[in-house]
Parts: C-alpha cells; sequence; structure tokens
C-alpha cells in the first residue's frame, strides 16, 4: 500500500490519521466473474490482455496531483528550488510510468532508474551552483517516492549540495519532519498535499482546496504551505492519481478510448467495474463515474488499491475496468 492516499478513495479532507485505506478485500468477495454472456448488448464483458491503456478523463472527475517538490521554507533559496524545478521540467507521466516500470517490473533499484533517466535526459545541464550545505532529501515508503527523491538528490547535487536520500515513511511522519527542518525537501503530490494540510488546519472535514485545475491546486497548496513554513517549486507536468483501466483488447473490441466513450458504449449490466472495497461509496470512484459520466455496470468487484488483484482482474478477463494508479508501470507500452 502507497505512503499517500488518493482523494479519489478517501474522503476528501479526511482526518489526515486516517490517510490510508484499511483492507483491500478477498479476492472474488464481491464477485469477481464475469456476467454471463446472455448479457449482450447491456454493456461490455470483460476482455482478457496483457496490455493495460487508462481511460482518457475528459470530463475531469480526478483532482490534479500533479508531482511537486515541497521545501522547507528556511532551507529555500532560489538555486534550490530552480535546481528541483528541473526535475519538474523533465517529467511527464509517461515518463513517470516507464520509471516506475524500471523498478517494479526490471528491478532496478531506485537510485539506477533515476541516474539512468537523468543521464538520459539531460538532467543536470544549466543547474546553476547554489550556497551549498547538506540537504536531507525525505521520501515515502513506496518506489515512485523513492525514484523521485533520486532525482531530487542528482539535481541539487549538481547545484552544489551534500545531500542524502532518507526513507521516512508516510505523510504523517515526514510531514513533520519537513516542517521542523529535520529533512529539507520532499517530492509531493499537489492535490492530496493541499488536502492533507488543509484539514490539519481547520480539522474535521474542511470543503476541499484542491480541483481538477493545477493552477488553482498550486495556488491553494502554496497559501496552506506558507502557514506551516513549506516551500513549494513548480509542478510537474507528470501526474500520479486514479485512473480507469481496461485492457488494450477490450479498447480496441468495444471502441473506447476515453471515460464518456466508455458511458455512452458500455453502461449495462455486462459491465464489471473492479477496485478496493471503498470504491463503491467514494466521490471520486464508483459514484463518480456515475454522477459525471452517467456510466451504469452490473457489477462492482471488491479487490484492491491500484494493486495486483485489479490488474490481475482485468488481464484474466474478469472485470471490465478497473481502478489503478496513472503512473503504474502496467501502462509501459515498451
Amino acid at each position: 500500500m502507497r505512503a499517500r492516499t488518493r482523494l479519489a478513495i478517501g474522503v476528501i479532507g479526511a482526518v489526515a490519521g486516517a490517510a490510508l485505506l484499511t483492507g483491500c478485500g478477498k479476492e472474488g468477495s464481491s464477485g469477481t466473474d464475469a456476467p454471463q454472456q446472455s448479457a449482450s448488448g447491456a454493456g461490455c464483458a470483460p476482455v482478457a490482455g496483457q496490455q493495460l491503456i487508462a481511460l482518457q478523463d475528459d470530463k475531469k472527475l480526478q483532482n490534479s496531483d500533479n508531482v511537486i517538490p515541497a521545501v522547507n521554507s528556511k532551507a529555500a533559496n532560489p538555486q534550490l528550488i530552480a535546481a528541483l524545478d528541473k526535475v519538474s521540467a523533465a517529467l511527464d507521466t509517461p515518463k513517470l510510468i516507464q520509471l516506475n516500470k524500471a523498478v517494479n517490473d526490471e528491478r532496478k533499484t531506485p537510485k539506477v532508474a533515476a541516474e539512468e533517466f537523468a543521464s538520459a535526459n539531460n538532467l543536470t545541464a544549466g543547474i546553476a551552483k547554489g550556497p551549498g550545505g547538506d540537504i536531507t532529501v525525505g521520501a515515502g515508503n513506496f518506489a515512485e517516492s523513492q525514484i523521485l527523491g533520486e532525482l531530487y538528490r542528482i539535481a541539487l547535487t549538481a547545484a552544489g549540495y551534500q545531500v542524502k536520500v532518507q526513507q521516512i515513511g508516510n505523510r504523517e511522519l515526514y510531514e513533520p519532519a519537513l516542517q521542523k527542518g529535520e529533512i529539507q525537501v520532499v517530492p509531493e503530490y499537489a492535490a492530496t498535499m493541499a488536502e492533507f494540510l488543509n484539514t490539519k488546519d481547520k480539522g474535521g472535514t474542511p470543503p476541499p482546496v484542491s480541483s481538477p485545475d493545477i493552477n488553482a491546486t498550486v495556488t491553494a497548496l502554496k497559501a496552506q504551505g506558507d502557514k506551516v513554513g513549506i516551500t513549494f517549486g513548480a509542478p510537474a507536468a507528470a501526474q500520479d492519481q486514479n485512473a480507469f483501466a481496461v485492457t488494450q483488447a477490450f479498447a480496441d473490441k468495444y471502441g473506447v478510448r476515453t471515460l464518456s466513450e466508455l458511458a455512452a458504449k458500455c453502461s449495462g449490466s455486462a459491465t464489471v467495474l473492479g477496485g478496493p472495497p471503498e470504491c463503491e461509496q467514494r466521490p471520486f470512484c464508483k459514484p463518480g463515474l456515475e454522477k459525471t459520466y452517467g456510466l451504469s455496470v452490473g457489477k462492482f468487484s471488491s479487490l484492491d488499491q491500484g494493486g495486483p488483484l485489479t490488474k490481475s482482474g482485468l488481464r484474466d478477463g474478469s472485470i471490465s475496468v478497473g481502478l489503478i494508479f496513472s503512473s503504474d508501470g502496467a501502462f509501459a507500452t515498451s
């Protein structure tokens, strides 16, 4: 389970201490078998296949969870921020997918994957020297955060800093350490961090401050950061947020590439949606698909949060569409 919970699954602004989802459910606990083909003409039955694709969220159901560097404000200076912004400028979602594939599928270490990426993309070219000193980059307890931490290390080293990457754990641990200056830099996600700080500031379940508009989300995020001594750099084009995936074979058979097309062509009893148990209630999962896109599914299959059960369900033809993360290496095509 990743250290950060997607807004699309957790209650927006949920109490930070409850950020991690609990329980992925047992395989088949809500019926993982596809409906019988007698439902022909009423939905789209699953189609097995190895290659997965993410359907375009063309009506912007999900909030903007772009990768963004978070910096202790006392450690922030123009050269340090500029070095981190070089990482943001080099990253888009397809590149992040390939980085995740290198670690999770090809079994490279985050350090090696980051160094190969930095070399291939001239990451350190033109980075100006800063005042130097020791910098600790904190990383969450999942591979993507560690890869990003290593990319930050490479860029900051080029800027003249002595840098180490330290795995901290989840946001409840590393955010206070960042505030106190025990670590100086952390790779973050704009919408998730904005809501985390918003909830920590106001308590309870305050109105959300993030949105599908990255500029509006970053404006809100920086305002929250100013209150606690955290400065944010530029957001990357790379996003890691909830995505609804199908097999390439499914997309080709039914002619769907967007969630609007899925709703128009595949609403009906043959369609099986898979995801974590919470998906049936959370506003940016099944209810969001129903409200925003008008999608009607015949069955919900309780699996996991973007994990192996959901991906296996897609590949073996147990579910039609499943919730996984937009930067997952499973989306890599080569």
